[in-house]
């Protein structure tokens, strides 16, 4: 039996898998001129798909990049991806190119961006077993871009410096790094947001340690609140880190995956902690509720 391919969408046609293509003029990958969404669908669900589109939105603005359908379109166009490819489970992968120009690095020759929408059932980053046994990571020597350099406030199509800390960690035989702020605190893995849990309390780095504000890290904020942990944003430093009863990791990709090692130190017992768990537990009904997304066939 032949392999069904998947349909991409480009530009408001659909493509299978093999003959998806863009230009090679494309600016989006002559420089990394562009941003994207990690989104994932649920049990027909898509996970939080306007809060990802507002985020595409606010990284287009802050490259000056005029995206060529509005909010409502690109939230169309991600349902239309997934009805023609007959999926309710889904990770999905929108991306918004400056399109093709020529090659220099001026935008104004890309007349016309381009929307690109993927999706594939994509298990979870590191696999499912992570929930239950955890991950080892290390502390990369690879900092954090800041602020004022390439934002990582901004979902860019630029991802060099997350893949120079994921060789670190490639090359020490490890699941992960951990990256920390030009100044030296605790910031985020490459692809992921970190939390940590001491004596029964939460934290996570804040906006200006040169994090992603990232939809599952805001939406694990409100749920900690809502099973009556303490939950606060604050600087961490690689002390906290290290001592730390509980260490996780949270994005669309990844999900929730607890980290058991760093660099070396086991953190806590050296197993995956209770909150940890009940986190996880409760965050995985959460994404499956009607209320926390769009629904991809509507009833």
């Amino acid at each position: 039996m032949e392999k069904r391919e998947y349909l991409v969408y480009i530009d408001g046609k659909f493509y299978p898998k093999s003959k998806a293509k863009v230009s090679v003029y494309d600016h989006g990958f002559l420089y990394g001129d562009g941003v994207f969404e990690g989104i994932r669908a649920y049990e027909g669900v898509v996970f939080k798909l306007r809060e990802h589109v507002d985020r595409l939105y606010r990284s287009a603005q802050a490259i000056m990049l005029e995206t060529p359908l509005t909010k409502d379109g690109m939230i169309n166009a991600v349902l239309e991806t997934l009805r023609e490819n007959g999926l309710r489970n889904a990770y999905i992968r929108l991306i918004v190119t400056r399109g093709v120009g020529d090659l220099g690095v001026d935008p104004r020759k890309c007349p016309t961006a381009s929307v690109i929408i993927i999706a594939e059932p994509v298990e979870p980053l590191f696999g499912k077993e992570a929930r239950e046994k955890g991950i080892v990571a290390i502390i990369a020597s690879t900092r954090r871009d800041p602020p004022q350099a390439t934002t990582h406030e901004i979902k860019s199509l630029n991802y060099l410096n997350s893949i120079l800390a994921k060789l670190e960690a490639i090359a020490a035989g490890v699941n992960e790094a951990i990256m920390l702020d030009m100044r030296g605190f605790v910031s985020e893995a490459p692809t992921t947001n970190l939390f940590i849990i001491k004596t029964g309390k939460i934290a996570t780095p804040p906006t200006t340690a040169s994090i992603l504000h990232g939809i599952t890290r805001e939406r694990i904020i409100k749920l900690g609140r809502d099973l009556g942990y303490e939950v606060v944003e604050k600087d961490i430093t690689l002390y906290e880190l290290l001592n730390a009863n509980e260490v996780f990791l949270c994005g669309t990709h990844a999900e929730i995956t607890p980290i058991v090692k760093i660099s070396g130190r086991v953190i806590g017992n050296g197993n995956v902690g209770p909150i940890t768990k009940r986190i996880i537990g409760e965050f995985q009904k959460i994404t499956k509720n009607p209320k926390e997304g769009v629904l991809v066939y509507p009833r």
